[in-house]
């Protein structure tokens, strides 16, 4: 199945529902970063809920960014989606590991521990909006949950998942997010409930073979699907970019660079390339 996101409503147009399939994205952020299955399965399922918020952007210059400070190992992860669903993200530390939680999965709540989830989105306005919340649990499905029910005052349920395979790639990833409308009746809303307390998990549903529309089958009934969008891990840096953000750090600065008469590289976190700038470049910038 290949990385795409499906959005539409459900339970006779009471509920809107988007679900997403992200292995390959996953994967390309557990190989950019090296990620251990724990770290993997962290930012794995950050970025999936990043290209599920931004499947909810209106104008196709929104950009959406997910912030987790915690006080776990693991400490911070930060992912951005843009409104063409391409999403990329970054680890403090992607090299932690934690013993299994009694179930044998990963235990990711304790990775991240307790602290704040921070939601920037920029919709053009002259100023991003802004919410931050406590973390719930750590375990980022239940944290986002709390986040749109008290932030945005939109009850919603969020679903994650990422599965390790042994070789340490991503075998599945994927994730729905689910939320009611102002008009959803009270039998819509106990119905939901009940699914989603008997729901098992994302990965059990793809490793059973299951596409996204019966994944949402399963837990909506009948759904209207909308739209159907690919996902992709991209980073939005060019080295125009990077020429411009190394302009910007001041004269003085660029002049010790000069003077050292050596290339000057600078770095991307989020896709890991290297941009290098020999001393007659940095010259120009000063011009």
């Amino acid at each position: 199945m290949k990385d795409e996101l499906i959005r539409g409503l459900a339970c006779g147009g009471e509920v809107r529902f988007a679900a997403a399939y992200t292995r390959d994205t996953v994967e390309e952020a557990r190989r950019i970063h090296d990620c251990t299955p724990l770290c993997s399965a962290a930012l794995g399922r950050l970025l999936t809920a990043g290209a599920l918020m931004g499947s909810l952007c209106k104008n196709d210059s929104d950009r959406i960014t997910l912030k987790i400070d915690g006080d776990g190992p693991i400490r911070q992860i930060t992912v951005c989606a843009d409104a063409d669903l391409s999403v990329r993200g970054l680890l403090y530390d992607p090299s932690v590991e934690l013993p299994l939680k009694a179930n044998g999965h990963l235990d990711v709540g304790s990775g991240i521990g307790r602290g704040t989830l921070t939601v920037i989105k920029d919709i053009g306005l002259k100023e991003p909006y802004s919410g931050t919340t406590e973390l719930v649990s750590g375990e980022i499905g239940d944290d986002l949950t709390y986040y749109f029910a008290s932030s945005e005052q939109t009850p919603s349920s969020v679903g994650l998942g990422v599965l390790v395979d042994r070789d340490l790639s991503i075998l599945h990833a994927g994730g729905f997010l689910i939320q009611l409308l102002p008009f959803t009746k009270e039998e819509t809303i106990c119905a939901l409930e009940k699914a989603l307390g008997e729901f098992s998990s994302v990965t059990d549903h793809f490793l059973a073979g299951e596409s996204l529309e019966e994944l949402m089958t399963g837990l909506l009934g009948p759904v209207d699907v909308e739209e159907r969008r690919d996902v992709r891990y991209h980073c939005s840096c060019t080295r125009e970019r990077v020429t411009a953000a190394l302009a910007s750090i001041g004269r003085d600065e660029l002049n010790a660079m000069i003077e050292e008469a050596k290339p000057v590289t600078l770095h991307c976190d989020f896709c890991g390339k290297d941009y290098e700038f020999a001393p007659d470049e940095i010259r120009a910038l000063l011009k």
